[in-house]
């Protein structure tokens, strides 16, 4: 009699825990702020990869602007893919006048190519300046899925900072997206059931540490990132963002406007993709 009545209490809890969006309480303090640039590779990287946090920042009426270095015209299809990415970021709430996508002629979707630094540099600096962007978000060095045109990207925009630092202008804040081993990238709706505890337990701890006078261990300096590929930096927890359903299924109407894309392995990506649910970000501060 009580199990039914436990399993009954256990999957309440689960659908609930499921069902609403949770982020990390140092959301604001690490200054995602309200002017942002989601920099992709490809058309559809915003809803595989990036759509936990676009839904986020959205909801909290940060201003996003998004460009893609690449048409993704790998297979001919660049005019289609661009029209596409463009009803994705309206499914997802960016506006027409904040959202670009680039035909360079050295930033072509290929699988086998990196992307030059300096290029991407060259290329992202006039959309950085002319909006005043504060903060970039994009790749980190692996690119989620190993895709060398993902990985360029930071380190495009590393180029970038390196550059402005030089010319005294304002300095964007960088954060690269975490990934995570294969085994967990398609633990499904585990991932953010998974997510939210963490983040639930993180910050008891967190608030018992402060209580206690020991300090917020959430403030700790975690060392490295592109030191070990020739870039000095060192790198601060940031922000987690982790769907509820609806936005899981906002996320999943954006991939749906990526009709050339919609081929099986997709279907599956998006089922089971901890993408679609979970962002961990890191901040790369350069030196």
């Amino acid at each position: 009699m009580l199990r039914p009545t436990f399993t009954i209490i256990v999957l309440s809890l689960l659908t609930v825990l499921l069902y609403s969006p949770l982020h990390s309480g140092n959301f604001k303090e690490t200054s995602i702020q309200n002017r942002v640039l989601i920099l992709t590779a490809h058309p559809d990287d915003e809803c595989l990869f990036f759509g936990p946090t676009i839904l986020a920042l959205d909801k909290a009426n940060t201003e996003i602007y998004s460009l893609s270095l690449s048409t993704g015209n790998a297979d001919g299809l660049g005019a289609i893919r661009s029209h596409e990415y463009h009803k994705s970021y309206e499914a997802l709430g960016v506006p027409a006048n904040r959202r670009w996508i680039v035909d360079h002629p050295e930033l072509q979707d290929n699988i086998t190519a990196s992307w030059d630094p300096r290029t991407i540099s060259q290329t992202i600096r006039p959309y950085v300046i002319s909006n005043s962007i504060n903060t970039i978000l994009t790749f980190d060095y692996a690119g989620v899925s190993s895709h060398p045109n993902h990985i360029s990207l930071p380190y495009g925009v590393a180029h970038l900072i390196q550059t402005l630092y030089a010319l005294d202008e304002p300095i964007p804040r960088l954060y690269t997206l975490t990934t995570v081993p294969t085994f967990a990238k398609y633990t499904s709706i585990v991932a953010p059931l998974v997510a939210k505890l963490d983040l639930v337990l993180a910050q008891s701890f967190d608030r018992l540490y402060t209580i206690s006078g020991l300090g917020n261990p959430a403030s700790d300096r975690i060392p490295q990132t592109f030191a070990k590929e020739g870039i000095p930096s060192s790198v601060s927890r940031a922000p987690i963002f982790v769907s509820g359903i609806s936005e899981y299924l906002r996320a999943l109407k954006a991939m749906r406007m990526h009709h050339s894309q919609l081929v099986w392995f997709r279907w599956l990506y998006v089922l089971f993709s901890r993408y679609m649910w979970v962002n961990d970000w890191l901040e790369v501060q350069l030196q």
